[in-house]
């Protein structure tokens, strides 16, 4: 008919003490998860008073307004009206509103209106609108993110 006393007894305490901790631990682990995959940073933006030389290279997006000497590689790159690029376009997706004189390689080309394209193109899907510039040729690959092209441009030139 003795009970013992809860004060000395350290189950009930040690008990208690991790059953607030151990949600408050599973709450942020369960709120960090669903939002690192839902979180895609904003497209990097060159303005039109930047002038960079030098190769650009990214996992992400970029939209260029200003002018760009040398290479670039993206995800997806949107030149603007306002831009120039001097080198070779590498990206899944491009989007040109601007000019670009050199190689452009993507998956899906769009040259839209405003475009100025002096340079190749190698696509797998490509649109151009009417209005737009070009001087070069245009080929179709798979891959076009490949190099595949520079093994033909020793051919050409031998």
């Amino acid at each position: 008919m003795f009970s013992k006393s809860k004060i000395n007894e350290p189950g009930p305490k040690a008990s208690e003490t991790p059953k607030p901790a151990a949600p408050e631990a599973a709450a942020p682990k369960t709120d960090f998860k669903p939002t690192a995959p839902k979180a895609k940073p904003p497209a990097s933006v060159l303005s039109s008073d930047l002038h960079i030389t030098g190769n650009l290279k990214t996992t992400g997006d970029i939209q260029v307004e200003g002018t760009v000497e040398g290479d670039i590689r993206a995800h997806l790159l949107t030149i603007g009206e306002t831009a120039t690029i001097k080198g070779e376009v590498v990206a899944d997706d491009v989007v040109i509103n601007g000019r670009i004189v050199g190689r452009v390689r993507g998956l899906k080309v769009r040259l839209t209106s405003t475009a100025r394209v002096e340079g190749d193109i190698i696509h797998k899907t490509i649109a151009i609108e009417s209005g737009a510039h070009f001087e070069g040729s245009v080929q179709r690959q798979d891959d076009p993110l490949s190099g595949g092209k520079p093994a033909k441009a020793p051919k050409a030139e031998g």
